[in-house]
């Protein structure tokens, strides 16, 4: 069995509402972006309005107040993103929660899809003319520096600069934040680009051009959980026709999963979840067997379903210890474990070491 620890990402793709009572409080469904209320759009920052609204994390389990804040200034190599849709991915969740630390008070939302209103000074040509005042364009959730020892290697998902910088106090890579409330002039932090605003500051290296044929709304989750399926099924599980896969948790993640392997010719495509709704939508879209686990023993049902074999590839998309245990014991011989579901800071996986050891 071949262990990898892929990447760590989100696991569902909700979108939060603005209530009449400017306080955020619950997940709604895949219909509203965050807010439509932006400005008329403007290709200079003298047309912009002098300051824009935003979705405030401040404690673990409040609701998200709306405030409003002086507009955000892109600097060299960054664009200014007017947002048309945010999602709300479960890694959001983990901060708003309290089970992930992040530096507080903090803009979170990092699913967006919007259109460049502005570049930052001394911003290069070729960045200006890939990214045109106008382009329709979607955010990366790791906004990749471009210049770290990972990022010149092609290994953006693990840019320094974004887990020494964002991740870990929550600006961008000069050390500071472009969020500033209007009232007083308060530095807030952002989680990724903060994308629960009306507008934010991304740097270029993080969006990339939208088709002008897919809708804002429904295209926001390209840039975490459909990108991080892609990149688990290409590159870490390397999904091939007639290989069998286990997901397990099917939220954002795990169903862009479902759907790239079904994409990729692969035979079994088992879905494994605890909410029959969740698996009633997983045979639309690629399942062909689903597991609901907690009626079944997931392993057991597995292993049934392929000839007491186990399967080719097993992904976790959901982060916690029990399935990360389903994962690693549901591959077969030199199988594949391939882990993307983030987790509960401080969250302990186990597994068995000789099955580790004594298998590809």
């Amino acid at each position: 069995m071949t262990f990898y620890p892929f990447i760590r990402r989100a696991i569902s793709s909700k979108f939060f509402s603005v209530h009449k009572s400017h306080l955020l409080r619950s997940p709604s469904t895949f219909h509203h972006a965050l807010t439509r209320i932006n400005h008329s759009p403007s290709s200079s920052y003298s047309s912009l309005p002098s300051y824009m609204r935003a979705a405030v994390f401040s404690e673990p389990n409040k609701p998200l107040t709306i405030q409003e804040f002086h507009m955000p200034r892109p600097k060299a190599g960054e664009v200014l993103i007017k947002i048309k849709a945010c999602g709300v991915c479960h890694s959001d969740l983990h901060v708003i929660k309290g089970e992930i630390p992040f530096p507080s008070p903090c803009v979170v939302g990092h699913e967006i899809t919007g259109e460049v209103v502005e570049h930052g000074p001394l911003t290069d040509r070729k960045t200006i003319e890939r990214l045109p005042i106008g382009a329709h364009v979607v955010g990366a959730f790791i906004m990749p520096c471009g210049n770290c020892s990972y990022c010149s290697k092609g290994h953006d998902d693990l840019c320094e600069d974004f887990f020494a910088f964002n991740r870990a106090k929550g600006t961008l890579y000069d050390g500071e934040t472009r969020l500033f409330l209007h009232r007083d002039g308060k530095p807030i932090y952002m989680y990724s680009m903060g994308g629960l605003a009306e507008y934010c500051v991304t740097p270029a290296h993080g969006v990339s051009i939208l088709p002008k044929s897919l809708p804002y709304t429904e295209s926001a989750i390209l840039g975490c959980a459909v990108f991080t399926a892609y990149g688990a099924m290409a590159h870490a599980a390397e999904v091939c026709p007639g290989d069998s896969i286990a997901i397990i948790g099917i939220g954002g993640v795990g169903s862009s999963c479902l759907q790239i392997a079904r994409a990729f010719g692969a035979s079994y495509i088992i879905a494994v979840d605890v909410q029959d709704d969740k698996l009633l939508k997983a045979k639309t879209i690629g399942a062909t067997h689903t597991i609901n686990s907690h009626k079944e023993d997931a392993i057991e049902k597995i292993r049934e379903i392929t000839g007491g074999m186990g399967v080719d590839i097993a992904v976790e998309a959901l982060g916690r210890p029990q399935t990360f245990m389903q994962c690693t014991q549901s591959v077969k011989d030199g199988g594949k474990a391939v882990m993307i579901g983030l987790a509960q800071a401080g969250s302990v996986g186990e597994i068995d070491i000789n099955r580790l050891v004594r298998r590809k």
